[in-house]
């Protein structure tokens, strides 16, 4: 008799074992990151990741009115756009009611497994629809295309996918990785002084966490990079991308908590919490964090005081905050304290600093008092400034 489809054969004998059924289960996700020089080259690596599948397009208000808005056209002339909406701007669109939004809208739009969801903007974004993509279906892919700086050394690479809470930045979460993300450098022609500062503060975290080669590249094109000119421009994003991607790779699903790239986060995530997600951008925030570590870490005698100025002077010298009034949002320290005491609920009683030792070896412990976060926030109330490099 003739059979249409696929015959599987599956027999497997009756288990009669008294003892536990081990369950061992294995994934490997390989996905490609695109640097491309312009519009026409990021759409070229955009269709060619589709492979011919539909895709529907979140992206934000600010970047839909932008040069990287014209994404949506060119796909709806290649036949291949199910839709596409906007967000509001900012921290305060990763919430839950955004992603039962979305998830609504996907919905709506009949979107199919074989379908992909394309998150285009900057962190935020990234971020919300990565996460709304892992539970939709229970789980579809999506494709990153960064507009900002920090989204494109960071945000867009790693699969780590989450929406803020009241009680803890990125608390609704998943691992998720994309199926590709297409960085384009020209998008970051939009971008203005102070969000390109913040990017900057992701990949000088990346080069004191694990490339000194990195670090001193960024000291000698702080102004280049500043102002998004190339090459410069072209061989950061690569650089963070390569440096990410290695160490995300070594534990994709963080089953070590031990993990450098939280360099500046603990005390940085307290600092969003504490000003409302919002006047303080995430990598203003992580810059104070990583110079509060970096106090820490000269205090403790762990850090050389060179090294410790060196990084401190860098940070200055690309516009981020190294003070606590120079944060847009200037939290009281109490509140900062409180934020991580919360923090350390949720890590289960753990509150983990990632200390630097030298460029390229940090410390992570533990073992950071409460005192020791106190005394070096009250050093970070100091007037002095350091100064930049000649």
């Amino acid at each position: 008799m003739a059979v249409n489809g696929h015959v599987v054969h599956d027999r497997i004998p009756l288990s009669t074992t008294p003892s536990a059924i081990e369950v061992t289960h294995q994934r490997n996700d390989t996905y490609r990151i695109h640097v491309a020089a312009d519009p026409a080259a990021a759409t070229q690596a955009l269709l060619a990741e589709l492979d011919g599948r539909r895709a529907a397009v979140i992206t934000e208000r600010t970047v839909a009115a932008l040069p990287p808005g014209d994404l949506t056209r060119t796909l709806q002339e290649h036949g291949l756009l199910l839709g596409n909406i906007a967000v509001p701007p900012g921290e305060r669109s990763k919430t839950l009611d955004t992603a039962y939004l979305l998830i609504d809208w996907l919905t709506q739009l009949d979107l199919a497994r074989r379908d992909v969801v394309i998150a285009l903007g900057g962190g935020v974004i990234l971020d919300t629809v990565g996460w709304v993509a892992s539970a939709y279906m229970r789980g579809v892919p999506y494709i990153n295309v960064p507009t900002t700086l920090l989204a494109q050394v960071d945000a867009a690479i790693g699969g780590k996918v989450a929406v803020d809470h009241n009680s803890a930045k990125n608390l609704v979460g998943a691992f998720h990785q994309p199926r590709a993300v297409i960085s384009c450098l020209s998008y970051l022609d939009t971008l203005d002084t102070r969000q390109t500062s913040a990017g900057l503060a992701e990949a000088v975290k990346k080069a004191i966490i694990a490339s000194p080669e990195l670090f001193e590249f960024i000291e000698n094109h702080t102004d280049d990079l500043l102002h998004h000119r190339r090459p410069a421009t072209e061989t950061l994003v690569r650089a963070a991308g390569a440096i990410k991607s290695e160490l995300v790779g070594r534990d994709p699903y963080e089953q070590d908590l031990r993990r450098p790239l939280n360099f500046g986060h603990t005390v940085g995530h307290a600092v969003e919490t504490t000003t409302g997600y919002g006047p303080v951008l995430h990598g203003e925030a992580v810059a104070f964090g990583m110079t509060i570590a970096v106090d820490i870490a000269r205090a403790r005698g762990l850090l050389d005081p060179a090294v410790a100025d060196r990084i401190t002077h860098l940070l200055t010298d690309l516009d981020l905050p190294v003070r606590l009034h120079q944060l847009r949002a200037v939290p009281p320290i109490d509140d900062v304290l409180t934020a991580l005491g919360k923090i350390r609920q949720i890590r289960d009683g753990s509150l983990r600093f990632v200390l630097p030792v030298e460029l390229g070896t940090t410390l992570i412990t533990d073992d950071v008092t409460e005192d020791e976060v106190r005394a070096a926030l009250l050093r970070a109330t100091a007037e002095d400034l350091p100064a930049g490099r000649p």
